[in-house]
């Protein structure tokens, strides 16, 4: 399907594109000769659906295990239930199957009209709710004229897809840059995508434009039942580029937002709130009630913040620009003093994603001309459940 309620898929070209809004992300580095810090390979074992993930964070004092190398920009990571994940490889467009105690990156499936460059690719992977039955796997990518969300059928032994990709949601506009991109299901069974302003400020407060939102929609792509506006997909605005979204044990929604020369931040996403970009970056008077300030905020320096998790009352966020696994605790919907774990160790990092066992999967990003390649990179690691 394309897009629904009368999205307006353009804004006029001869608005300013963004000065100095290409630092997300470091410029590109040669290549480290240093390796990287020591790993373990023993086996972890399966996860079980059956089984409720533990009460405590991710052990990250452990030693990590590699469950893959050797990726070519690792970007989304979805969880089957029995603790395997599929993988998007931003560059080659590849989905790969990691087993749960890790193992060879099987290729299953190279999706079509993925056309890579910049910041954009084959980008966010989510696993439908009714995956048992129906088996879909939806991926968010970078195509010729826009970024979209389609839906695969996989086969039975997760060994490949049967038929075509079906069009969810289109007209999501692209650029080199800001194009979001990470999708999940929320516990309403809700599908939610994280967009970029495609380096077109206004879109953000426009809206007509799926750019500069968080999305909310039905499995099939409509927009879903209970948004702010009917008819509409949009749930928030006011987004400069999305790449994190994560449920806490409430059920509340929380994303991460790339600053452009100040802040970059965390939010906690409620229905219908504006997020302030353009007109704000990081916190503002909200006096009026106009703009929702974020709940955590770092220089951008620090961060350039995309995937995030959380377990128990931890919130996990991935930084690239800032190379390190920012850990933040949460209480209802206040948050601590965040603090940052492996800095430097494995350089940038792009996903964490807490698997059905409890343990938290990170995966670097230091293969998209912007890093420095260890041995092995790009890797997954995976760090026990407590």
């Amino acid at each position: 399907m394309t897009q629904r309620a009368g999205i307006s898929l353009g804004l006029a070209l001869t608005v300013a594109l963004a000065a100095g809004c290409g630092g997300d992300e470091e410029p590109p580095a040669p290549a480290a000769t240093s390796g990287p810090p020591a790993v373990t390979s023993a086996p972890a074992p399966a996860a079980s659906s059956a089984s409720p993930r533990p009460a405590g964070p991710p052990d990250l004092g452990a030693d990590p295990q590699a469950v893959a190398t050797g990726l070519e920009v690792p970007w989304g990571l979805a969880f089957l239930p029995d603790g395997s994940a599929f993988v998007a490889e931003r560059e080659s467009a590849r989905i790969r199957l990691v087993p749960a105690g890790g193992g060879e990156a099987t290729e299953i499936y190279e999706v079509p009209g993925v056309e890579p460059g910049g910041e954009g690719g084959l980008l966010g992977l989510a696993v439908g709710p009714d995956f048992a039955t129906d088996r879909w796997l939806y991926a968010y990518f970078t195509a010729a004229d826009d970024n979209r969300i389609v839906r695969v059928r996989v086969n039975a032994d997760n060994r490949g897809v049967d038929g075509d990709p079906e069009e969810v949601f289109t007209g999501i506009a692209k650029a080199n840059i800001h194009n979001g991109g990470r999708i999940a299901f929320g516990p309403d069974g809700m599908l939610y995508a994280g967009t970029g302003d495609a380096n077109v400020k206004p879109r953000s407060q426009d809206p007509r434009s799926p750019n500069g939102k968080i999305l909310r929609l039905t499995p099939d792509g409509d927009a879903a039942p209970g948004n702010p506006t009917e008819g509409s997909p949009v749930y928030s605005l006011g987004h400069r580029n999305v790449q994190g979204l994560a449920w806490d044990a409430d059920g509340k929604l929380w994303a991460t937002e790339f600053g452009q020369n100040r802040l970059d931040e965390v939010n906690q996403i409620e229905p219908g709130r504006n997020y302030g970009w353009p007109d704000v970056e990081g916190e503002a008077d909200t006096a009026g009630g106009k703009y929702t300030n974020p709940k955590v905020t770092w220089g951008t320096s620090e961060a350039s913040p995309s995937g995030m998790a959380i377990a128990g009352d931890t919130i996990f966020v991935a930084a690239l620009r800032g190379e390190r696994l920012w850990t933040i605790p949460l209480n209802g919907q206040d948050t601590g003093e965040p603090r940052a774990e492996f800095s430097g160790e494995y350089g940038r990092i792009r996903t964490v994603e807490v698997a059905p066992d409890g343990a938290l999967w990170m995966s670097t990003s230091n293969t998209d001309g912007r890093g420095d390649p260890r041995d092995d990179d790009d890797r997954i690691l995976r760090f026990p459940a407590s």
